[in-house]
Protein backbone atom coordinates (compact mmCIF):
# COMPACT_ATOMS: atom_id res chain seq x y z
CA UNK A 1 0.00 0.00 0.00
CA UNK A 2 1.64 3.65 -0.55
CA UNK A 3 0.55 7.20 1.36
CA UNK A 4 -0.55 10.09 -0.86
CA UNK A 5 1.51 13.00 0.15
CA UNK A 6 -0.44 16.05 -0.46
CA UNK A 7 0.26 18.23 -3.45
CA UNK A 8 2.53 16.48 -4.84
CA UNK A 9 1.84 13.03 -7.38
CA UNK A 10 4.44 11.45 -5.14
CA UNK A 11 3.21 8.53 -3.02
CA UNK A 12 5.28 6.98 -0.03
CA UNK A 13 4.95 3.61 0.97
CA UNK A 14 3.56 2.48 4.09
CA UNK A 15 5.85 1.24 6.98
CA UNK A 16 5.78 -2.53 6.88
CA UNK A 17 6.03 -4.34 10.39
CA UNK A 18 9.83 -5.91 11.02
CA UNK A 19 9.81 -9.65 9.43
CA UNK A 20 11.59 -10.36 12.71
CA UNK A 21 9.03 -9.11 15.30
CA UNK A 22 6.74 -11.07 13.66
CA UNK A 23 8.38 -14.22 13.90
CA UNK A 24 9.30 -13.58 17.65
CA UNK A 25 5.36 -13.37 18.00
CA UNK A 26 4.68 -16.52 15.84
CA UNK A 27 7.69 -18.63 17.84
CA UNK A 28 5.81 -17.22 21.47
CA UNK A 29 2.63 -18.70 20.28
CA UNK A 30 4.03 -21.83 18.74
CA UNK A 31 5.79 -22.08 22.58
CA UNK A 32 2.76 -21.87 24.34
CA UNK A 33 0.56 -24.11 22.18
CA UNK A 34 3.22 -26.54 23.01
CA UNK A 35 2.92 -26.14 26.59
CA UNK A 36 -0.46 -26.99 26.34
CA UNK A 37 -0.29 -29.64 24.32
CA UNK A 38 2.29 -31.61 26.38
CA UNK A 39 0.00 -30.42 29.26
CA UNK A 40 -3.16 -31.98 27.99
CA UNK A 41 -1.41 -35.36 26.48
CA UNK A 42 -0.22 -35.83 29.93
CA UNK A 43 -3.57 -34.76 32.07
CA UNK A 44 -4.82 -37.31 29.58
CA UNK A 45 -2.81 -39.86 30.26
CA UNK A 46 -2.81 -39.06 34.42
CA UNK A 47 -6.60 -39.62 33.74
CA UNK A 48 -6.67 -42.56 32.06
CA UNK A 49 -3.77 -43.92 34.56
CA UNK A 50 -6.26 -43.01 37.95
CA UNK A 51 -9.34 -44.15 36.40
CA UNK A 52 -7.90 -47.48 35.59
CA UNK A 53 -6.87 -47.42 39.09
CA UNK A 54 -9.38 -47.03 40.72
CA UNK A 55 -11.68 -49.50 38.76
CA UNK A 56 -8.86 -51.97 39.25
CA UNK A 57 -8.02 -52.19 35.59
CA UNK A 58 -4.28 -50.59 36.17
CA UNK A 59 -1.22 -52.11 37.67
CA UNK A 60 0.11 -49.35 40.19
CA UNK A 61 3.86 -48.93 41.58
CA UNK A 62 3.57 -49.54 45.50
CA UNK A 63 6.56 -48.83 47.96
CA UNK A 64 4.72 -50.61 51.35
CA UNK A 65 7.04 -49.15 53.37
CA UNK A 66 7.18 -45.41 52.38
CA UNK A 67 3.47 -45.77 52.08
CA UNK A 68 2.78 -46.94 55.27
CA UNK A 69 5.08 -44.11 56.48
CA UNK A 70 3.48 -41.51 54.83
CA UNK A 71 -0.34 -42.31 56.02
CA UNK A 72 1.09 -42.78 59.78
CA UNK A 73 2.52 -39.14 59.51
CA UNK A 74 -0.95 -38.40 58.17
CA UNK A 75 -2.69 -39.75 61.39
CA UNK A 76 -0.27 -38.25 63.54
CA UNK A 77 -1.25 -34.78 61.94
CA UNK A 78 -4.55 -35.12 62.29
CA UNK A 79 -4.08 -36.18 66.64
CA UNK A 80 -1.51 -33.38 67.13
CA UNK A 81 -4.61 -31.07 65.40
CA UNK A 82 -6.54 -32.36 68.21
CA UNK A 83 -4.36 -31.62 70.70
CA UNK A 84 -3.58 -28.07 69.27
CA UNK A 85 -7.03 -27.27 69.28
CA UNK A 86 -7.91 -28.22 72.77
CA UNK A 87 -4.64 -26.31 74.01
CA UNK A 88 -6.12 -23.35 72.63
CA UNK A 89 -9.23 -23.80 74.76
CA UNK A 90 -7.68 -24.65 77.17
CA UNK A 91 -5.82 -21.23 76.80
CA UNK A 92 -9.06 -19.48 75.95
CA UNK A 93 -11.17 -20.89 78.63
CA UNK A 94 -8.15 -20.10 81.16
CA UNK A 95 -7.39 -16.16 80.13
CA UNK A 96 -10.88 -15.64 80.95
CA UNK A 97 -10.23 -16.87 84.12
CA UNK A 98 -7.42 -15.27 84.91
CA UNK A 99 -9.34 -11.86 83.78
CA UNK A 100 -12.34 -12.70 85.68
CA UNK A 101 -9.95 -12.98 88.98
CA UNK A 102 -8.48 -9.57 88.34
CA UNK A 103 -11.62 -7.73 88.11
CA UNK A 104 -12.76 -9.52 91.53
CA UNK A 105 -9.51 -8.69 93.11
CA UNK A 106 -9.83 -4.74 92.28
CA UNK A 107 -13.31 -5.05 93.47
CA UNK A 108 -12.09 -6.99 96.70
CA UNK A 109 -9.27 -4.15 97.08
CA UNK A 110 -11.96 -1.03 96.06
CA UNK A 111 -14.63 -2.79 99.04
CA UNK A 112 -11.57 -3.40 101.50
CA UNK A 113 -10.83 0.64 101.19
CA UNK A 114 -14.41 1.69 101.76
CA UNK A 115 -15.50 -1.04 104.28
CA UNK A 116 -13.49 -0.54 107.62
CA UNK A 117 -15.73 -3.01 109.14
CA UNK A 118 -14.70 -5.75 106.82
CA UNK A 119 -11.63 -4.02 105.74
CA UNK A 120 -8.92 -7.06 106.93
CA UNK A 121 -10.87 -9.85 104.67
CA UNK A 122 -11.56 -7.74 101.76
CA UNK A 123 -8.01 -6.83 101.75
CA UNK A 124 -6.57 -10.45 102.05
CA UNK A 125 -9.29 -11.83 99.42
CA UNK A 126 -8.00 -9.24 97.66
CA UNK A 127 -4.38 -10.21 97.89
CA UNK A 128 -5.32 -13.93 97.11
CA UNK A 129 -6.77 -12.99 93.74
CA UNK A 130 -3.95 -11.12 92.58
CA UNK A 131 -1.52 -13.71 93.45
CA UNK A 132 -3.90 -16.49 91.96
CA UNK A 133 -3.74 -13.64 88.65
CA UNK A 134 0.20 -13.53 88.92
CA UNK A 135 0.37 -16.99 88.71
CA UNK A 136 -2.39 -17.74 86.16
CA UNK A 137 -0.22 -15.27 83.74
CA UNK A 138 2.44 -17.14 84.31
CA UNK A 139 1.02 -20.30 83.20
CA UNK A 140 -0.65 -19.03 80.35
CA UNK A 141 2.81 -18.16 79.28
CA UNK A 142 3.73 -21.53 79.32
CA UNK A 143 1.11 -22.82 77.63
CA UNK A 144 0.98 -20.36 75.17
CA UNK A 145 4.57 -21.75 74.31
CA UNK A 146 3.48 -24.94 74.45
CA UNK A 147 0.67 -23.64 71.64
CA UNK A 148 2.95 -21.79 69.35
CA UNK A 149 5.24 -24.91 69.50
CA UNK A 150 2.62 -27.14 68.39
CA UNK A 151 1.37 -24.94 66.16
CA UNK A 152 4.56 -24.66 64.35
CA UNK A 153 5.49 -28.72 64.28
CA UNK A 154 2.05 -29.27 63.07
CA UNK A 155 1.23 -26.35 60.50
CA UNK A 156 5.13 -25.46 59.43
CA UNK A 157 7.26 -29.23 59.99
CA UNK A 158 4.33 -31.84 59.20
CA UNK A 159 2.70 -29.79 56.53
CA UNK A 160 6.25 -28.70 54.69
CA UNK A 161 6.70 -32.69 54.92
CA UNK A 162 2.93 -33.20 53.36
CA UNK A 163 3.58 -31.27 50.50
CA UNK A 164 6.50 -32.49 49.11
CA UNK A 165 4.83 -36.47 49.68
CA UNK A 166 1.89 -34.32 47.15
CA UNK A 167 4.53 -34.24 44.37
CA UNK A 168 5.73 -37.44 44.93
CA UNK A 169 2.54 -38.91 45.13
CA UNK A 170 1.89 -36.78 41.81
CA UNK A 171 5.05 -38.02 40.11
CA UNK A 172 4.08 -41.75 40.82
CA UNK A 173 1.02 -41.50 39.32
CA UNK A 174 2.55 -39.63 36.12
CA UNK A 175 5.20 -42.80 36.41
CA UNK A 176 2.72 -45.32 36.23
CA UNK A 177 0.66 -43.83 33.53
CA UNK A 178 3.87 -43.33 30.82
CA UNK A 179 5.00 -47.03 31.70
CA UNK A 180 1.56 -48.10 31.09
CA UNK A 181 1.88 -46.13 27.69
CA UNK A 182 5.44 -47.73 27.17
CA UNK A 183 3.79 -51.38 27.78
CA UNK A 184 1.00 -50.85 25.41
CA UNK A 185 3.24 -49.28 22.84
CA UNK A 186 5.40 -52.31 23.48
CA UNK A 187 3.42 -55.00 22.12
CA UNK A 188 2.08 -53.35 19.29
CA UNK A 189 3.64 -53.72 15.86
CA UNK A 190 6.77 -52.87 14.72
CA UNK A 191 7.06 -50.66 12.25
CA UNK A 192 8.58 -47.55 10.99
CA UNK A 193 5.89 -45.03 12.86
CA UNK A 194 5.41 -47.33 15.86
CA UNK A 195 9.01 -47.49 16.58
CA UNK A 196 9.67 -43.77 16.66
CA UNK A 197 6.62 -43.01 18.80
CA UNK A 198 8.24 -46.04 21.24
CA UNK A 199 11.66 -44.09 20.98
CA UNK A 200 9.66 -41.11 22.25
CA UNK A 201 7.97 -42.82 25.18
CA UNK A 202 10.85 -44.45 26.49
CA UNK A 203 12.54 -41.06 26.96
CA UNK A 204 9.70 -39.75 28.65
CA UNK A 205 9.20 -42.68 30.31
CA UNK A 206 13.01 -42.29 31.51
CA UNK A 207 12.36 -38.80 32.45
CA UNK A 208 8.98 -39.53 34.65
CA UNK A 209 10.75 -42.49 36.39
CA UNK A 210 14.15 -40.31 37.32
CA UNK A 211 11.76 -37.39 38.60
CA UNK A 212 9.46 -40.62 40.62
CA UNK A 213 12.75 -42.00 42.36
CA UNK A 214 14.10 -38.70 43.11
CA UNK A 215 10.72 -37.32 45.17
CA UNK A 216 10.39 -40.81 46.76
CA UNK A 217 14.19 -40.50 48.09
CA UNK A 218 13.18 -36.68 49.12
CA UNK A 219 9.96 -38.28 51.29
CA UNK A 220 12.42 -40.51 52.33
CA UNK A 221 14.84 -38.59 53.90
CA UNK A 222 11.98 -35.71 55.32
CA UNK A 223 10.09 -38.77 57.16
CA UNK A 224 13.05 -39.25 59.23
CA UNK A 225 14.28 -36.19 59.54
CA UNK A 226 10.29 -34.99 60.98
CA UNK A 227 10.39 -37.88 62.90
CA UNK A 228 13.51 -37.20 64.94
CA UNK A 229 12.87 -33.31 65.01
CA UNK A 230 9.03 -34.18 66.15
CA UNK A 231 10.53 -36.63 68.90
CA UNK A 232 12.92 -33.53 70.04
CA UNK A 233 10.29 -31.36 70.11
CA UNK A 234 7.57 -33.20 71.66
CA UNK A 235 10.06 -34.37 74.50
CA UNK A 236 10.61 -30.80 75.65
CA UNK A 237 7.26 -29.30 75.54
CA UNK A 238 5.50 -32.34 76.98
CA UNK A 239 8.07 -31.72 79.98
CA UNK A 240 6.95 -27.91 79.80
CA UNK A 241 3.20 -28.56 79.59
CA UNK A 242 3.49 -30.85 82.86
CA UNK A 243 5.56 -28.57 85.10
CA UNK A 244 3.94 -25.75 84.53
CA UNK A 245 0.62 -27.07 85.18
CA UNK A 246 1.74 -29.16 88.18
CA UNK A 247 3.64 -26.56 89.81
CA UNK A 248 0.12 -23.88 89.29
CA UNK A 249 -2.33 -26.35 90.74
CA UNK A 250 -0.20 -27.35 93.38
CA UNK A 251 -0.25 -23.46 94.15
CA UNK A 252 4.00 -23.74 94.12
CA UNK A 253 4.69 -20.23 92.78
CA UNK A 254 8.70 -20.28 92.66
CA UNK A 255 8.40 -23.65 90.72
CA UNK A 256 6.10 -22.13 88.25
CA UNK A 257 8.60 -19.33 87.92
CA UNK A 258 11.40 -21.88 87.86
CA UNK A 259 9.94 -23.82 84.77
CA UNK A 260 9.46 -20.95 82.56
CA UNK A 261 13.29 -19.84 83.58
CA UNK A 262 14.20 -23.57 82.50
CA UNK A 263 12.74 -23.21 78.62
CA UNK A 264 13.87 -19.99 78.36
CA UNK A 265 9.97 -18.17 78.11
CA UNK A 266 9.75 -14.31 79.05
CA UNK A 267 6.64 -13.06 80.04
CA UNK A 268 5.57 -9.00 78.62
CA UNK A 269 6.45 -6.39 81.30
CA UNK A 270 2.92 -6.31 83.31
CA UNK A 271 0.77 -2.93 82.13
CA UNK A 272 2.75 -3.12 79.13
CA UNK A 273 0.20 -1.28 76.59
CA UNK A 274 0.56 -3.55 73.84
CA UNK A 275 -1.68 -6.55 72.67
CA UNK A 276 -2.02 -9.50 75.06
CA UNK A 277 -0.76 -12.38 74.00
CA UNK A 278 -3.63 -14.40 73.23
CA UNK A 279 -4.72 -11.30 71.08
CA UNK A 280 -1.31 -12.18 68.89
CA UNK A 281 -2.59 -15.63 68.56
Amino acid sequence: SVLSVPGSGLHQPHPSPPVGGEEVVRGIAVEKFDIVKKWGINTYKCTKQLISERFGRGSRTVDLELETQIELLRETKRKYECVLQLARALTNHFYSLVQTQHALGDAFADLSQKSPELQEEFGYNAETQKLLCKNGETLLGAVNFFVSSINTLVNKTMEDTLMTVKQYETARLEYDAYRTDLEELSMGPRDASTLCRLDAAQSQFQSHKDKYEKLRADVAIKLKFLEENKIKVMHKQLLLFHNAISAYFAGNQQQLEQTLKQFNIKLKTPGAEKPSWLEEQ
